[in-house]
């Protein structure tokens, strides 16, 4: 299949419905970005704050045009609120992989299930209507709470990337790499997420 970055795609189910970031998200984001500043702990980008918030935005949907990036906002259906922010990234429809990240929830969001719903809707999307034969995900080495939810889903690390990003403080991270394949998507990864749905 054809990638149409121009396209709006909406993602959901029963619990989530995920659709293409707006500038006028910003306004269904602030809240986040003014009161959850350890959101972006580890993230190589910073949402905090005002300014912060309104270069993550631009510089997301600027990358949607230049055809690399997709990015989505995410909303809670149980709460009927926004919960936070993910995407597709170094989308390489030639190779068939592409990244799954900058995933980001507010605090009551996280532990909710939110999580699962969301990279079901996104892996499904990705394996069977985009063809992927690769998802790919990153994080910082530190963040062991992002790699357990990872490997929760099904990802299987890879290895580790020595010191190969420089973070907005100047230091340098490890980034650890996972990854799911299309094969274990159909065999075994999508039924065993559904189930934890």
């Amino acid at each position: 299949m054809d990638f149409n970055f121009k396209e709006k795609k909406l993602l959901e189910n029963e619990r989530v419905s995920i659709r293409p970031l707006k500038y006028s998200d910003f306004e269904n984001l602030l809240d986040f970005a003014l009161n959850e500043p350890e959101l972006w702990e580890y993230s190589l980008q910073k949402g905090s704050g005002v300014e912060g918030l309104k270069t993550y935005i631009d510089t997301a949907i600027t990358n949607r045009e230049k055809e690399n990036s997709y990015p989505f906002i995410v909303f809670d259906k149980k709460t009927n609120s926004y919960a936070g922010s993910t995407r597709f990234y170094d989308i390489q429809l030639t190779n068939k992989s592409l990244q799954l990240g900058f995933t980001w929830y507010g605090k009551d969001y996280q532990g909710t299930g939110l999580n699962k719903n969301c990279k079901y809707l996104l892996l499904e999307f990705a394996f069977e209507k985009m063809n992927m034969e690769r998802v790919e995900f990153r994080a910082d080495y530190a963040n062991k709470k992002s790699i357990a939810a990872m490997k929760s889903i099904g990802c299987i690390e890879e290895g580790v990337l020595r010191k190969n990003f420089i973070k907005p403080n100047g230091e340098r991270r490890d980034s650890i790499v996972l990854s799911i394949l299309k094969n274990e998507w159909l065999n075994g990864v999508k039924e065993n997420l559904l189930k934890r749905l």
